[in-house]
């Protein structure tokens, strides 16, 4: 259920076929010379609205900027505060809260997004909605299909996202910019020093903006990829339905 496509009445009607509701959020930020800003955000939108048009679910307009800073020496990247960004998603969950959907998915597409996402969900609980985020590429299932298809299994801008988005929207990959991506990419994503996640930006460390090679990614990796995602967000759906208040509401004091 589309929340954008209804009418008021036509949900006040149909309020009660949907338990849980999906907020689609991700970013607008440089994916390297051959991917569109709008990867993120187009990612989180399709899994979300297929997700939602397998099961029912409620599914919000897809939240298309996020936290972003790290990529702001790409022309192009937009960027909100940690604060107005968690203020939004947690006003977003609560309008949708007030009309009766208490059981949340954040369908995320951005890495930088997923702390401040679930220091609102730690909120929400607190307020007796139960709230979870969901990344595609962090479910296990999703990271087998990774192994199977790819040799350099980059994250950002790397293969699986190339796959995707030639998967979803093959008119936006600029294939011949391919190679312009490796000669810059870096062999991952951040740096490390001695277990330290050091707080540089993506120019640091990847001149192209990408990671590892995208020349690896093809549509049809990236249908492999949106199916197996698109499945599991379907049984994380199919669990939130029916699981028991007593199991998802937060507990009170031990005795």
């Amino acid at each position: 259920m589309n929340l954008a496509e209804l009418t008021w009445a036509e949900v006040r009607e149909r309020r009660g076929q949907a338990t849980v509701g999906l907020i689609p959020v991700g970013a607008t930020e440089q994916h390297g010379p051959h991917l569109p800003l709008g990867t993120d955000f187009l990612t989180a939108q399709a899994l979300a609205h297929a997700a939602a048009s397998e099961t029912g679910a409620v599914c919000t307009p897809v939240v298309p900027v996020g936290i972003s800073a790290h990529h702001q020496q790409f022309w192009g990247t937009l960027t909100v505060s940690p604060d107005a960004f968690r203020a939004y998603m947690r006003d977003l969950a609560r309008s949708l809260a007030e009309h009766g959907w208490r059981r949340l998915v954040f369908v995320n597409g951005h890495g930088g997004n997923s702390a401040a996402l679930l220091e609102v969900c730690r909120t929400l609980r607190c307020e007796d909605v139960f709230a979870v985020v969901w990344s595609w590429w962090l479910d296990p299932s999703v990271q087998a299909v990774l192994r199977e298809l790819f040799r350099s299994r980059g994250t950002h801008a790397g293969a699986a996202e190339t796959s995707l988005i030639a998967h979803l929207h093959p008119e936006l990959v600029r294939g011949e910019r391919m190679d312009a991506a490796v000669e810059g990419a870096s062999e991952e994503f951040g740096v490390q020093r001695f277990g330290a996640q050091l707080p540089l930006d993506t120019v640091d460390f990847s001149r192209s903006g990408a990671t590892l090679d995208p020349r690896e990614g093809s549509a049809e990796a990236g249908e492999r990829i949106f199916r197996r995602a698109k499945e599991r967000l379907v049984q994380l759906l199919r669990w939130l339905e029916e699981a028991p208040e007593e199991e998802l509401a937060r507990k009170g004091h031990l005795p």
